[in-house]
């Protein structure tokens, strides 16, 4: 299993080499393997099934156990599933790029998320954005104002 900070390198840049289908693949890997770091933080063992035919269902289905603010993610989880079957149902597809394009985005989106509320455990509970953890005092007080920064 890669590092959280490995896991956000590679969706920075993926693998150009790859085709469509063999690169949905790692994506979806990549959320399997954010959500397992999220399951093993909370002193779980990683699930093996599926939902639906996809473990990274699984994982985010075992994953929120104990963690209502973590069902944040499960939609996200879902859109990768779905844009893994897109892409790999129909690899010649006109708008197969797109369709990977947004795979990608979604499953940068499931890193940040996770890795982000793995530092900040109350991320998600009024919205998903981690863009707060991102930004530094002057940047946070520039967008909300002095006294919210």
């Amino acid at each position: 299993m890669r590092t959280i900070a490995e896991l956000e390198d590679y969706m920075e840049s993926p693998d150009s080499a790859l085709n469509p289908t063999e690169q949905v693949a790692v994506f979806l890997q990549i959320g399997e393997e954010i959500l397992e770091h999220w399951v093993i933080a909370h002193g779980g063992v990683p699930t093996q099934d599926k939902k639906e035919g996809f473990r990274v269902l699984a994982l985010q289905r075992q994953g929120s156990k104990g963690d209502a603010s973590f069902n944040a993610c499960r939609e996200t989880a879902r859109e990768l599933a779905y844009h893994y079957n897109l892409v790999t149902l129909e690899p010649e597809h006109k708008d197969v790029l797109a369709r990977l394009t947004m795979a990608q985005m979604v499953a940068k989106h499931l890193v940040l998320f996770v890795g982000g509320k793995l530092q900040v455990s109350g991320l998600g509970e009024f919205c998903c954005s981690s863009k707060g953890l991102r930004l530094n005092k002057n940047e946070m007080e520039s967008i909300a104002g002095e006294n919210h920064g």
